[in-house]
């Protein structure tokens, strides 16, 4: 059955410019609705999303048996911890209700084709991002924190009574123990997350951009060298100066551009196996 030679043409493009900045504006109005509202939500149990985020840190300091414990600097401190925390979790919420309004925004100027073809990186893209926000939670915040308490000293812990133990009378020295701001430990968290997070989109990324024809696997293969060496600096910059995080880091994000040069190749090949089927595909001369 022939297909109709319309199929392919893009839905509605002759709409005026008016009307495209009047679709804008109801999907930003959407979105900031979705957003709003998802805020409020998160901000109803703020709580329970703390003692969710502050696990990591717990745990840490469980196993040097310290009791877990942060502490507000500032008197409007708490307050703040809480609006911080409902804009994290108002953004999750809302981002699949954030990235549907952005889908109908630029699908009636996308073909059939392109629309099929952007789809499944639209899903991917909050797929990976969430692996990678699960890596950093899981895997990387403990080791980080168990990096960071390791540089405490002295008497943590005090006994029962209240006296000081005899080490400190033996061998007098200044304690460093940790007592961590509610705000501090939150900022570093999320930073932790987000970073993991937008790294874990490079195979999302790179595909989306073999899709397009913007890069070949050939050419990301002949650059591995200096991805290498960019992996190298971004596990240097995004995790603590301790060996075994940056080598799980490095490792992961290396990883990930393999994969990505494996999927842009299959691109590639799918693309040839349909330009041969229409006899348009051209052999290199080289070859």
């Amino acid at each position: 059955m022939a297909s109709n030679p319309r199929d392919d043409d893009i839905d509605d493009s002759s709409a005026p410019l008016i009307e495209h900045l009047a679709e804008l504006r109801t999907r930003i109005i959407w979105s900031l609705v979705a957003f709003i509202v998802a805020m409020v939500l998160s901000y109803t149990i703020w709580n329970p999303i703390y003692n969710f985020l502050t696990r990591p840190i717990c745990f840490a300091l469980e196993a040097r048996g310290q009791e877990c414990g942060l502490i507000l600097l500032k008197l409007q401190e708490g307050f703040f911890v809480a609006i911080r925390i409902s804009l994290l979790g108002g953004f999750v919420l809302a981002f699949p209700i954030i990235a549907y309004q952005m889908w109908r925004f630029v699908a009636p100027g996308l073909y059939r084709n392109e629309k099929q073809a952007f789809l499944p990186f639209l899903v991917a893209s909050p797929v990976m991002f969430f692996l990678g926000a699960a890596f950093a939670y899981y895997i990387i915040l403990p080791m980080a924190y168990d990096f960071f308490l390791g540089f405490q000293q002295g008497p943590l812990t005090l006994p029962d009574d209240g006296t000081a133990p005899p080490a400190v009378t033996d061998n007098p020295m200044a304690a460093i123990v940790f007592q961590g701001s509610v705000d501090e430990y939150l900022s570093l968290t999320t930073k932790f997350i987000l970073a993991f997070g937008l790294s874990f989109q490079l195979p999302v990324l790179l595909t989306l951009m073999g899709k397009a024809g913007l890069v070949s696997a050939e050419g990301l293969g002949a650059v591995r060298k200096y991805a290498v060496v960019a992996i190298l600096m971004l596990a240097a910059v995004a995790t603590p100066p301790d060996v075994v995080s940056q080598v799980v880091l490095f490792t992961v994000v290396y990883g990930l551009y393999e994969i990505s040069i494996q999927l842009v190749r299959r691109i590639e090949r799918r693309r040839e196996a349909d330009l041969r089927a229409q006899g348009l595909w051209v052999e290199d001369d080289e070859e």
